[in-house]
């Protein structure tokens, strides 16, 4: 079958041929790929930045947003079956940990990260554990809702936790409207009445923003900062979810965060530099966030096959899979680049 292989970090990967894998295991599940999003984790991987943390091996093939058809099951798979359309929680775990049991089970100690540190989906066939399987509706097209196995669930997950800090005269910042942060508005919209203000540097994701149901949009032209306090007379919001974190953008999410606030970083890239006085004389809160659990994802796809969350995705072929990843970097991709194959 044909696969993204990373053979060398600081070098692009190639699209070249490996075995398909096969289920060898009770509870193994081999997913016909039809849909694998391309996130800035695959560039962060190839920059080297997760080698330390995940310990894999190179060659392997990269692609942790995963949605397609099931094409073999171990023997113990009684949740899906041949035939069935499926989204993958990116993380498949074991079931028996303090975390699993307590449905934290994106901290599960003996959890794989397909993608990450093991061979992903960014090819024709991927290996899986029936516990991260999702079954969906026959008629949902697997590009469609693949990101949202990953990028969904991450802002989902988010936004979840911001939930009782975001009742009805808040103002929530989402900052940065791209493949995470036009989920995080639509959730914003379906789970809470706060009002949403988006901060990016697009005009072009701003004009998105404004149709997924933003009350406010600010062009990040330098004067961001002073645009957020000026639409909350000075303070600045109750909760702020920094969706870049990298490039300045993390310094301005804790300023735009008020007293007592709560500054959620979710992405990643940069480093977070907050003198330890302007956190006790304020008390603002700084929350990381992780990928969602199997509950989110669950969750997330109610709304996304009741149309109430929806992807907005530009669609490449396996073979332009480098296309992809050059058009997501280069900052050319609203929404989410969907590798097909």
């Amino acid at each position: 079958m044909k696969a993204v292989r990373l053979h060398e970090y600081h070098r692009q990967p190639v699209v070249e041929q490996v075995p398909e894998p096969r289920a060898t295991g009770p509870f193994d599940v081999v997913v016909k790929i039809g849909g694998a999003g391309v996130c800035r984790t695959d560039l962060h991987i190839i920059e080297q930045q997760w080698a330390e943390k995940s310990g894999v091996r190179l060659p392997y093939t990269i692609g942790h947003e995963n949605a397609g058809w099931v094409h073999e099951i171990g023997p113990g798979v009684s949740t899906v079956e041949v035939g069935d359309t499926v989204i993958l929680h990116p993380t498949p775990t074991c079931g028996l940990c303090h975390a699993c049991r307590a449905g934290d089970d994106m901290h599960c100690e003996n959890s794989a990260f397909p993608g990450i540190d093991c061979d992903g989906g960014m090819a024709e066939y991927l290996l899986t554990s029936a516990r991260a399987c999702i079954k969906l509706d026959r008629g949902t097209e697997p590009a469609d809702v693949a990101a949202l196995a990953d990028a969904g669930i991450t802002a989902y997950h988010a936004v979840r936790k911001a939930v009782p800090l975001l009742y009805p005269g808040t103002v929530c910042v989402v900052n940065g409207a791209g493949g995470l942060g036009h989920i995080g508005i639509q959730s914003l919209r379906a789970l809470t009445a706060t009002t949403v203000v988006v901060v990016d540097r697009n005009p072009e994701a701003l004009k998105l923003a404004e149709q997924l149901g933003a009350d406010e949009t600010v062009l990040a032209d330098g004067a961001q900062v002073e645009a957020v306090l000026d639409l909350t007379a000075g303070h600045g919001a109750e909760v702020v979810l920094d969706f870049v974190a990298e490039q300045g953008a993390q310094q301005d999410a804790f300023a735009m965060t008020r007293r007592g606030g709560s500054h959620f970083v979710i992405g990643y890239g940069g480093n977070l530099d907050i003198p330890a006085i302007d956190l006790i004389s304020t008390e603002r809160t700084v929350v990381g966030n992780l990928v969602g659990t199997y509950n989110d994802l669950v969750e997330l796809m109610v709304l996304a096959q009741a149309g109430r969350v929806t992807l907005h995705t530009r669609k490449y072929p396996l073979d332009a899979a480098l296309d992809a990843l050059a058009d997501l970097d280069a900052g050319r991709v609203r929404g989410r680049a969907i590798l097909t194959p």
